[in-house]
């Protein structure tokens, strides 16, 4: 074998090389915790939880080690037609949709239930990127520019809003403001987005749902409904609190044993955690995350073309976003906005969100030297 086909990216055996195990082993460790959170959870049980947690992780290995192989030119020309088909797959739930908690969120597909604004977060993140490259930096600071990829980003929030699910659209706002600060957008159009949008707050305030302004309220003042509103983020706040420096120890929890704590298998598993394993092992969970943030930025760094820069940081961005809103939430560091912690809480659809991401993050190792459209 010649030293070009060592280095040949198109070489099935070049890109195995190029697979960071590194990541995989971290993605690895923090869906342990997860699965030992939810065997907690479920009383010292891999059912009904922790079994499925493992099988979807299984499943979403598979994808991830399928997607990082295929070439990131093709990944780069399905931007978006992926992106389309997220767009219509949100129209659907809207026409029919499978309601439940109050929401209608879901595609009942039989076997699973598919939430197709989980899979929207990295379509957006695929158009943008896409856009930025074709662009280029410097025309990306041209405001004229700025309109097409605004109305990515506004399309599926608008259809995330219908749900509603304010939490995910604010997610998406999120990781997408992220990619215009990545692709070189002047920072003077942040600070006038962060000025309307306070500007804007008192007149939000009107078009919330009743609930979602019980979550506003009972943030500023937890004490203010125990047993109602403020119950949720009253015993998580116990939980954790209650847990110490090293926990109670695993299965000892008593807040969420003795099922005080709600949804302690989805959006509260972070609280089950600490309460076992104290602030040490939420500290293992908060390192993890960056070590997890800081691979992405590297392989982001790698990257020699603007996709796979703004596609890899994008994802990293928006996963690590997603985990560190959860945390602060059960933390009552912000209002309860019904976002899971990927890869550790239950959910099938977050778990194949989260394994797609990394499979696209890891491509972009793969094919960092790629030759795209624009460099």
């Amino acid at each position: 074998m010649s030293l070009n086909s060592l280095k040949d990216p198109h070489d099935f055996f070049y890109r195995l090389r190029q697979i960071n195990i590194g990541l995989i082993l971290l993605i690895g460790l923090f869906t342990g915790i997860g699965v030992l959170a939810l065997y907690s959870a479920g009383n010292g049980n891999l059912d009904p939880w922790a079994s499925r947690h493992i099988m979807r992780f299984g499943i979403g290995f598979a994808a991830l080690l399928v997607i990082c192989l295929i070439d990131i030119k093709w990944w780069y020309r399905l931007s978006y037609p992926l992106y389309a088909i997220g767009l219509i797959l949100l129209v659907f739930v809207e026409v029919k949709g499978h309601t439940g908690m109050g929401a209608q969120r879901w595609i009942d597909l039989g076997f699973m239930k598919l939430q197709p604004s989980e899979l929207m977060k990295i379509a957006v993140v695929m158009a943008l990127a896409r856009y930025f490259q074709s662009v280029g930096s410097e025309d990306s600071r041209r405001l004229s520019l700025l309109i097409v990829p605004t109305i990515l980003v506004m399309l599926p929030v608008g259809l995330v809003l219908l749900q509603p699910d304010l939490g995910t659209a604010l997610m998406i706002c999120m990781a997408a403001a992220a990619m215009f600060f990545i692709a070189g957008v002047t920072i003077w159009l942040f600070i006038g987005g962060i000025v309307a949008v306070v500007s804007a707050i008192p007149i939000a305030w009107q078009f919330l749902h009743d609930y979602q302004k019980q979550r506003v309220l009972t943030f500023l003042e937890p004490e203010r409904d125990p047993l109602g509103a403020g119950y949720h983020i009253t015993q998580s706040k116990i939980a954790i609190g209650s847990g110490g420096i090293e926990g109670k120890g695993f299965l000892q929890g008593t807040q969420s044993h003795l099922n005080f704590l709600p949804e302690k298998q989805t959006d509260f598993i972070f609280t089950l955690w600490v309460e076992e394993t104290g602030l040490m092992g939420g500290l293992a969970v908060l390192g993890l995350l960056l070590l997890i943030f800081a691979y992405g930025y590297w392989i982001s760094f790698r990257c020699k073309h603007a996709y796979g820069r703004l596609l890899a940081l994008g994802l990293t961005v928006n996963f690590s976003l997603y985990a560190f809103i959860n945390i602060a939430m059960v933390m009552g560091l912000i209002p309860v906005v019904g976002a899971p912690l990927p890869l550790i809480s239950y959910g099938g659809t977050a778990m194949l969100a989260s394994m797609i991401g990394f499979g696209l993050v890891i491509c972009c190792n793969v094919y960092r030297d790629s030759k795209l459209v624009r460099m």
